[in-house]
């Protein structure tokens, strides 16, 4: 277990310095953590609801942080090219987000195309019953998209690095309140961009 934890933090010390350099990226994090455990909760209860909170709200927030607001020229900080971070990024990095996230946006135009998806569901009769369709297809290929993740890196590493990324990624949202919880008042002082001390030395 020290071996899982000690791999654990390298794991989230490398997304930190690598991947949220932007104050404002960091504020879109924690609004999209806050919003993760309010679909947590949800998933004992409605999970339809959950996964369109998930979708909708936490993963359009996280990922516009990545694709808009962050650095992705020479990393001055880390000594490391775009691509290099690319290549060794553990989890989905931006062209694996991208077919994630086109597979995300088909899901409600195969709705449409087909109401009852060869068989799954009663054909929908109005917006409510296609949203609530639209979370089911969304839970599914969220799940879908942790498993498939957490199973490949299996093969290209070993099922410790599998398993450390899947506990990476379902307790972000704890972790990224805790490390981004400043953000909101470092851009109240016009702090774009964090200072590079906080970047040189993982965080205990």
């Amino acid at each position: 277990m020290q071996e899982f934890f000690r791999q654990l933090k390298i794991q989230r010390w490398d997304d930190h310095r690598y991947y949220h350099h932007s104050r404002i990226n960091q504020l879109l994090h924690l609004i999209s953590a806050i919003s993760f455990l309010v679909a947590y909760g949800l998933l004992f209860v409605d999970p339809a609801m959950a996964a369109l909170v998930a979708w909708l709200v936490s993963m359009t927030t996280r990922q516009s942080g990545h694709f808009f607001f962050e650095p992705l020229g020479y990393d001055e900080v880390n000594q490391a090219t775009q691509e290099h971070k690319e290549a060794i990024k553990v989890g989905y990095n931006l062209r694996r987000k991208i077919v994630l996230l086109a597979i995300w946006a088909g899901a409600p135009v195969a709705l449409l195309v087909d109401p009852a998806l060869l068989g799954y569901f009663e054909p929908h009769t109005n917006l409510e019953s296609l949203a609530r369709h639209t979370g089911e297809l969304w839970l599914i290929i969220g799940a879908g998209g942790l498993l498939f993740r957490t199973v490949h890196l299996f093969f290209l590493k070993d099922v410790m690095a599998g398993l450390v990324w899947m506990t990476k990624i379902l307790t972000d949202p704890v972790h990224d309140i805790y490390l981004y919880h400043k953000a909101p008042l470092a851009l109240l002082r016009g702090e774009l961009i964090e200072p590079r001390p906080n970047m040189d030395h993982a965080p205990t």
